[in-house]
């Protein structure tokens, strides 16, 4: 039973933010244990095929997913601020650590469990430094549009890769044009024993996750029988290929199998103390870390927002850093949170992250027990689960509906998908980066300008090529629908200077300023440049709508002091000082219309 508020220690903010166990650990009761463990469960029952199948994606030998999905486990426990993330081993992340370590080494070598270890940590290291400096920001540089592109290219490359699994073929490469290249030279040594396993497999998997839930409940099971049992397809697609696969001597008929798998828990290890391996590993541990945390920050929002719950995404730097930084030192590859674990452990019931914490425990159990009943697991199956679970990524309608909202987006969107499976996951997310920020720069320095007028009967003013509005011929009200800085404040200069031009009788020119919430030096030269060659010119700059902490900025400089007209509270104060007889009759005309009509 909880203290009582009153009688808690009381513990230093600090401490609390970034320890968050010390908060919600505090008000942890029996209900809350008995629901953290019915989701564990659920989602240990989950994790343990998904945790073989993604250390085989990575490249990796199955007991390193088992040991990646124990420590992280822990840390975040200890450190984040979802309630319901579960972290471990993603499809993607995989992805891309067996394409980073793939150029440094060939698998099943020492070297190449070394290089994943050290691209655990240094990520770790990367996500935690992130995290103290609170740079949660920089996940708002990649556009929605341009991580949907790359993780359904991601995806496609993950359920291709997995094919030769399935089909007892070599196969290989890191592209799509790759894989399929390979897989059809290799075609002609197809081993039917394997495609045997593998394709009922794959097909039982599909099954289950689209069906069977609906075919239970058909049959008279509830709702959450029916749904934990469904999430159990995998654990049955492994019990039963191990035991055909034991039964039937498969191996002997060319049947890939796992084989031995170490029992034990993992000894807590340094990484590889090499420079020269750290500096080539450094690039793909940083997109790493940007992704899985994108991926990561998307869900815990996602979940957090329909218990009306918090995320601090600085935090979640912080946690997902050291659950890295636990995955290298126990012998793990990097992790992240996953979705689809993630909302499982949502729907399960999980209250905090104390589940994460049991899942832990059960999957120390796993590695402790059940290892020697995996030796006869088929790769195929492993390939069939991850099959199943990345296909659920692939989303081409997101492009169609993005296209038709934004041709920008949607041009953006194919470009990220075109790069990522002609060149592989590296190249795509690098051109992801750059096509968010050049979107970024493009939009915002070509920002929405309107001319503006006065809508009559009102003191509102609105554009003058979407509304009947009235408007002064020797004033000119200007609104700017973004911050200025110094991709747009040439920009801006040009069309102000623009107007100057075409109209000969201009005598005044307002910039409205209420969705401006910046604006920096190279602007603010812009504006001095502006207002005194206006100036030469017989023109007055006026400014209206000026936020407060811009005002307080420019405030600081000389720039006000030399205006040479003036800073008006709102657009109607501008216009009815600039042209009162107008401004005042406009704002009659309409009310006297009124009136008179309801006489």
């Amino acid at each position: 039973m909880p203290l009582p508020s009153k009688l808690r220690p009381a513990l230093p903010v600090g401490l609390r933010r970034y320890l968050p166990i010390l908060d919600w650990g505090a008000r942890y009761d029996r209900a809350t244990l008995r629901d953290d463990l019915i989701a564990a469960i659920i989602v240990t029952i989950m994790l343990i095929p998904q945790s073989l199948a993604y250390a085989l994606l990575a490249g990796l030998p199955a007991e390193v997913g088992l040991y990646a999905s124990i420590a992280p486990l822990v840390l975040y426990a200890l450190f984040g601020t979802s309630r319901t993330l579960a972290v471990g081993p993603v499809a993607v992340a995989s992805l891309m650590t067996a394409a980073a370590v793939g150029q440094l080494a060939a698998q099943g070598t020492p070297e190449y469990l070394g290089a994943a270890i050290a691209l655990a940590v240094l990520s770790g290291l990367m996500l935690t430094a992130m995290g103290l400096l609170r740079l949660g920001f920089v996940a708002n540089f990649l556009s929605h549009p341009v991580i949907a592109g790359f993780i359904t290219a991601a995806g496609l490359i993950i359920a291709a890769g997995q094919l030769p699994h399935i089909l007892g073929i070599a196969g290989g490469g890191h592209s799509l044009v790759e894989i399929l290249g390979r897989m059809a030279a290799d075609l002609g040594s197809v081993n039917l024993a394997t495609v045997a396993i593998g394709m009922p497999t794959l097909a039982f998997l599909w099954w289950a996750r689209a069906r069977m839930k609906a075919w239970l409940t058909a049959r008279g099971l509830s709702d959450m029988a029916a749904g934990t049992i469904a999430r159990t397809g995998p654990v049955m697609a492994v019990a039963a290929t191990a035991l055909a696969a034991w039964a039937f001597a498969l191996p002997a008929a060319g049947v890939a199998i796992v084989g031995d798998i170490p029992a034990g828990l993992p000894v807590p290890a340094l990484p590889p103390l090499d420079l020269g391996l750290w500096a080539q590993i450094a690039v793909p541990a940083l997109l790493i870390s940007i992704v899985g945390y994108v991926e990561s920050i998307s869900v815990a929002q996602t979940l957090a927002a329909k218990r009306r719950q918090r995320i601090d995404p600085d935090q979640e730097l912080i946690a997902l850093g050291a659950a890295n930084i636990g995955s290298g030192l126990s012998g793990g590859f990097p992790v992240t949170g996953g979705f689809a674990r993630s909302v499982v452990n949502f729907d399960a019931g999980a209250q905090t992250p104390a589940a994460g914490a049991f899942t832990a425990v059960g999957m120390a159990l796993a590695t402790l027990t059940l290892t020697p009943a995996l030796y006869f697991l088929p790769k195929a199956t492993l390939a069939a689960t991850i099959i199943v679970a990345v296909l659920s990524l692939v989303d081409f309608g997101a492009l169609r509906r993005t296209w038709a909202y934004s041709r920008k987006d949607g041009a953006a969107m194919a470009a990220t998908i075109l790069v990522t499976l002609g060149f592989g996951v590296e190249p795509g997310i690098i051109a992801g980066v750059a096509l968010s920020l050049l979107l970024h720069l493009y939009r915002t320095s070509r920002p929405h300008v309107a001319i503006v007028g006065q809508v009559p009967g009102t003191e509102h003013f609105r554009n003058v090529e979407r509304h009947a509005v009235v408007t002064a011929p020797d004033v000119v009200s200007i609104r700017v629908d973004e911050s200025l800085y110094f991709p747009n404040a040439r920009f801006l200069e040009d069309t102000v200077l623009a107007q100057v031009a075409a109209r000969p009788e201009l005598r005044h020119v307002v910039l409205m300023f209420s969705a401006v919430n910046e604006v920096d030096a190279s602007a603010l030269e812009t504006l001095e440049g502006l207002n005194a060659g206006l100036k030469a010119s017989g023109v007055s700059l006026h400014l209206s709508e000026v936020k407060g902490p811009v005002m307080d900025r420019l405030q600081r400089s000389h720039f006000l002091a030399d205006l040479t007209g003036e800073v008006h509270l709102t657009q109607y104060d501008a216009m009815k000082r600039l042209a009162p007889e107008l401004t005042a009759r406009t704002l009659a005309a309409c009310r006297r219309d009124t009136l008179r009509a309801a006489e």
